[in-house]
């Protein structure tokens, strides 16, 4: 369908003339006024900010393959049988529809089994794929439902798994401008918020604009995607017409459901690295801060820190998050002089929740700081085995039971506790 007349007032014309003449070198035919409006709305029409971020993506392209071989990339086996995700036709304007059935996405499992410059290739393989559908109907948007029933946040609080996911929100965001037109996230459990709390952080304003977010209750979720996807462009587990020959619902030929990735595959184990052990180091610019999320998902885990600064202080506070999205500080914001002394603490966490710890030198007009820094959320005290279960506790009751009645029978501890006589003394 054909593109809808661009208005734009005089500093906008300005901006993006502007901005067009700062990448005539780079730019392409196909390279349109829509194209880079796009960038100049993600950098709130700032030229220079526009050309930055559009020559950074050129390069990644570059890169990466996307314009030349990407498309042609055969991903190892693990991923294309459990990486699960598909298109299944297009909205009533033209836009592709990409379902990605999340229960059946085991990052732990991918992560062990493939390398995550792999997980990076296939998140832009789809992109470029669809890109490329959308480009044909003039759309050059895309719709995508994300199936959150039975998402486990378990996953998503292992350190790996978490970076995987922010790296590809980050990619998204810094390569994609405004081409997601809806992105419905349905069956969501109460547990969800959690991690898209974080999630969250990392996107801006357009994409968190276009998102819809629905609890396991079909009765809402089908009509506002229906009021978009006709049924025959939409699996019938979704309100739509699509099944498999064999009558599956969830139209598994196209849509690929993913799912636990057999042990077989490993060619590591990422849960058994000791992250506990590592330091981390980043540089705080002047005037800028460093936040960290750390999801809890299991009572009993407690949130370790120690770090250090090089000659100068910064502040350091955590704020806990509820499920609800409600915060509230735990360990109050303040100035340490952490570059006199390692600072280390630990507090013993609540779940679900997340835990925002901050390290904050906005307060600094003059000068960046470095920092090593090491906070992890241990497991729970009764998986460490420094706790007695309720076995181990009768056992133990039980041998001390048998220690006493011993005691008792033994004729020296008898004679120790017999009451003292007391001698006469003639004077």
């Amino acid at each position: 369908m054909p593109r809808p007349k661009i208005e734009l007032d005089d500093d906008q014309k300005f901006a993006l003339m502007k901005f067009r003449r700062s990448i005539n070198d780079i730019i392409l035919p196909q390279h349109d006024d829509h194209y880079l409006l796009r960038w100049l709305r993600a950098r709130n029409w700032n030229p220079t900010d526009a050309e930055k971020m559009f020559r950074e993506s050129m390069m990644f392209r570059k890169q990466w393959e996307l314009d030349t071989n990407l498309l042609l990339w055969d991903p190892p086996e693990v991923v294309k049988l459990y990486h699960p995700s598909g298109t299944c036709g297009y909205d009533k304007d033209g836009a592709p529809v990409i379902v990605v059935p999340f229960k059946g996405f085991d990052p732990i499992g991918l992560l062990s089994s493939a390398s995550k410059l792999d997980l990076i290739k296939m998140t832009c393989k789809i992109l470029e794929t669809n890109v490329r559908l959308a480009a044909e109907t003039q759309e050059h948007q895309l719709v995508v439902i994300f199936d959150m029933e039975g998402f486990d946040i378990k996953q998503y609080a292992s350190r790996p798994a978490a970076e995987i996911a922010i790296s590809l929100v980050q990619l998204y965001e810094a390569n994609y401008p405004e081409i997601l037109k809806q992105c419905y996230i349905i069956n969501a459990p109460r547990v969800f918020s959690i991690a898209f709390s974080v999630i969250k952080r990392f996107m801006n304003g357009y994409t968190l604009s276009k998102i819809q977010i629905f609890k396991n209750d079909p009765k809402k979720w089908k009509p506002a995607i229906l009021s978009n996807i006709s049924p025959d462009n939409l699996p019938a587990h979704y309100g739509g017409n699509l099944k498999d020959p064999d009558g599956n619902p969830k139209y598994t030929t196209v849509i690929k459901p993913g799912g636990k990735v057999p042990e077989s595959y490993y060619k590591k184990n990422i849960e058994t690295i000791d992250y506990e052990k590592e330091y981390t180091k980043a540089v705080i610019k002047k005037g800028n801060k460093l936040v960290l999320d750390f999801i809890v998902v299991e009572e009993g885990c407690y949130l370790r820190w120690d770090f250090r600064t090089d000659e100068h202080d910064i502040k350091f506070g955590i704020t806990l998050q509820d499920e609800n999205g409600v915060e509230s500080p735990v360990v109050r914001h303040r100035r340490v002089a952490s570059h006199q002394m390692d600072e280390s603490g630990a507090i013993a966490c609540q779940a679900p929740a997340t835990y925002i710890v901050t390290f904050d030198n906005k307060y600094s007009m003059f000068r960046s700081k470095t920092i090593q820094y090491r906070i992890y959320v241990t497991s729970p005290i009764e998986k460490l085995g420094i706790v007695p279960n309720d076995e181990e506790l009768n056992i133990l009751k039980s041998n001390l039971n048998e220690d006493v009645k011993q005691s008792k029978n033994d004729p020296l501890n008898n004679n120790m506790l017999e009451e003292p006589k007391v001698v006469g003394v003639n004077c």
